[in-house]
């Protein structure tokens, strides 16, 4: 029997998503225990988020799926403002934030282009 598949399960954005989960939970891992119920649980719930509302919105009508992908950009946000603090708290170094920016960076800009395309749709 073949693994069962959902759609949304094939974007590409979905995927990316998913890369970005983990490498979240990665470097969480380096953040104090103190920060457990603070930055840590923030920066994995956000990063969670991201493919949670891309994958929640895939299938709906296209005006639903932009709107959860608004959500799913404004939790990219967060993980900015996540790696951050953590660079500036030294929980990470400045390279580790500059990999984070940069996956996020690319998350942002596919889900935007997704957003143009299902915009163009809708008109």
């Amino acid at each position: 029997m073949q693994d069962p598949v959902f759609n949304f399960e094939n974007l590409q954005v979905y995927q990316k998503s998913l890369d970005f989960v983990d490498l979240a939970y990665e470097v969480s891992r380096q953040f104090p225990k103190s920060e457990l119920y603070n930055l840590t649980s923030q920066f994995k719930r956000a990063s969670v988020s991201i493919s949670l509302n891309i994958a929640e919105g895939a299938g709906d009508t296209d005006a639903q799926f932009n709107r959860f992908l608004q959500i799913a950009m404004d939790s990219i946000k967060e993980c900015v403002v996540c790696s951050t603090i953590a660079r500036r708290q030294n929980f990470i170094d400045v390279e580790q934030d500059n990999i984070n920016r940069a996956k996020l960076t690319e998350l942002s800009k596919m889900t935007g282009s997704l957003q143009r395309y299902l915009n163009k749709k809708v008109k």
